[in-house]
C-alpha cells in the first residue's frame, strides 16, 4: 500500500470547481497586484482569528522579516528564537544583521522552553521569536509575561499553526505584537505557490506593514520608509479564500487521524500514553501529547504535522520509505549545529532537548484525506520494523534531561 507524506489532489479535486472559478475570475480582472480578493482575504482572516488588522505578503518567511522590519530591528540587536525549528525563524533576523539568540525546546511539545529564555536576555534584546510548532501553541502566557517584564516586542511564527487555539481560547497570531502565518502549499491552510500573511491588534503597526509591503510607499512614488516588495499575488487571495471555509473541518479530521495514530500504536503495543518523553518497553515509540481534544474551543492542536519519537530514527525512516510510505525529519540540524550560524561560538551542550529532537522526531502521514486503512498501515509498518531491528532492551539514550 502507497502512503504519501502529503497528497494535495484530493483536496483540490473536492474544490475544484470553485478554485477555478475564482482563479478564471482574477485572470478576466487582469488584476493580479492588490486585486479586490486580496483585501477581502484580509478581512476574512480578520474574522476567523479575531484580530483587527491583517497584512497580505508574499510568503510566511517575509512575514517574519516583514515584523522584523516593522519594529526597526537593527544590526547587533538581539532577536531571541527556539533552536529548532524551520530556518525561516533564525534566517530572517540574520538577514537584517543582527543577532539570533538560542533557546532550547520543551521535551513534551518541542517548542521554546520559557525557562530558557530570561537567561538569555541582555540589553541588547529587541525582540521573541516563539513557534508553534507542528500546529500547537507554545506557552504563551509565560513569554508573554517575560516579555512584558523586560519590555520586548513578540513575533509570533504561526507558520504552521493557522487556526491552533490557545488554552483560553484566543487564536495565535492574536496574542503577541504581531501574528506570522505561512500559506505554503502544504500547509493546512496552502495556496498554489508562496504567500502569508501578518497580523496585529495595533493600529500603527497595521499602517506601518501595510506601507512596507509596497517598498515603504505612500502615496505612490513618495517613500516615507525603506520596506521591500512584499505583497501577496491576487491569484494566491483568491485560491485561499475558497479554502479557508474549510479549514476547521481539515483540522477536525486531522485530529482524529491522530488519535488512530494513538488507537493503533496502543493496540500494537508500541506505545504507553501521549507526552511521554523517555523511551522504555511500554514505549517504544514515544506519541506527541494528546491536545486534539474538544472542550468547547475550536481547535488546540492542528497536527500541520505528526511527530513521532523512536530509537534508530534513521533506519526506520529509510524502512518506511522502502514500503513507500511518505516520512520526513522536522528537522535535522537545529539552528545551533547549522555551518551558517557557527560564528555565534553557541556550546552544543546547552540543547539536549533540541538534540534530541532532531536524532529520533520523524513525521509521519497526517493529511484529512488519509483513509484508515493507510494509518493502519503505517502502524503495523513501524511495528514490523520494531520487531526486526530493535530487539534489544530499551534504553533511553539521549533523554536524561527529560525523566
Amino acid at each position: 500500500m502507497k502512503v504519501p507524506l502529503l497528497d494535495l489532489k484530493p483536496q483540490y479535486l473536492s474544490l475544484k470547481k470553485e478554485i477555478d472559478d475564482a482563479i478564471q475570475r482574477v485572470v478576466d480582472s487582469q488584476y493580479f497586484i492588490n486585486g479586490p480578493d486580496v483585501a477581502k482575504l484580509e478581512e476574512e482572516i480578520n474574522a476567523y482569528l479575531g484580530v483587527k488588522y491583517s497584512v497580505g505578503v508574499t510568503s510566511g518567511t517575509d512575514a517574519l522579516l516583514l515584523a522584523l522590519m516593522a519594529f526597526d530591528i537593527k544590526p547587533g540587536d538581539e532577536v531571541i528564537v527556539p533552536t529548532y525549528s524551520f530556518f525561516a525563524t533564525a534566517g530572517v533576523v540574520a538577514r537584517l544583521n543582527a543577532v539570533p539568540v538560542f533557546v532550547d525546546s520543551d521535551p513534551v511539545t518541542f517548542n521554546m522552553n520559557p525557562a530558557g529564555i530570561e537567561k538569555k536576555i541582555t540589553s541588547k534584546t529587541k525582540a521573541i521569536i516563539p513557534v508553534h510548532l507542528y500546529g500547537q501553541s507554545a506557552d504563551m502566557d509565560a513569554i508573554m509575561e517575560i516579555a512584558k517584564k523586560h519590555n520586548l516586542k513578540v513575533i509570533e511564527d504561526g507558520a504552521q499553526a493557522i487556526g491552533v487555539q490557545y488554552k483560553d481560547g484566543r487564536f495565535v497570531g492574536g496574542i503577541g505584537d504581531i501574528g506570522c502565518f505561512s500559506f505554503f502549499p502544504s500547509k493546512n491552510l496552502g495556496g498554489f505557490g508562496d504567500a502569508g500573511i501578518v497580523t496585529t491588534n495595533d493600529e500603527k503597526l497595521y499602517a506601518k506593514m501595510k506601507m512596507m509591503r509596497m517598498h515603504g510607499m505612500e502615496p505612490k512614488y513618495y517613500h516615507k520608509i525603506i520596506g521591500g516588495n512584499f505583497r501577496i499575488d491576487t491569484l494566491q487571495a483568491a485560491v485561499l479564500r475558497v479554502k479557508l471555509p474549510h479549514l476547521d473541518s481539515w483540522s477536525a479530521k486531522r485530529r482524529e487521524n491522530a488519535a488512530l495514530y494513538t488507537k493503533y500504536f496502543l493496540e500494537a503495543g508500541l506505545a504507553g500514553t501521549e507526552g511521554k518523553t523517555c523511551f522504555d518497553e511500554k514505549n517504544k515509540v514515544l506519541l506527541p501529547k494528546a491536545v486534539y481534544k474538544e472542550t468547547g474551543h475550536k481547535n488546540f492542536h492542528i497536527y500541520n504535522q505528526y511527530i513521532i519519537r523512536v530509537e534508530k530514527r534513521n533506519s526506520l525512516l529509510e524502512f518506511l520509505r522502502k514500503k513507500e510510505i511518505g516520512c520526513e525529519v522536522y528537522y535535522p540540524v537545529p539552528f545551533h549545529r547549522q555551518e551558517c550560524f557557527a560564528y555565534l561560538n553557541t556550546n552544543d551542550e546547552d540543547y539536549p532537548v533540541a538534540n534530541c529532537a532532531a536524532n529520533d522526531s520523524l513525521a509521519l502521514p497526517i493529511y484529512p484525506e488519509l483513509s484508515n486503512e493507510q494509518i493502519k498501515y503505517v502502524v503495523d509498518s513501524i511495528a514490523e520494523f520494531m520487531k526486526e531491528e530493535m530487539k534489544y532492551p530499551m534504553e533511553c539514550k539521549h533523554c536524561d534531561c527529560m525523566k
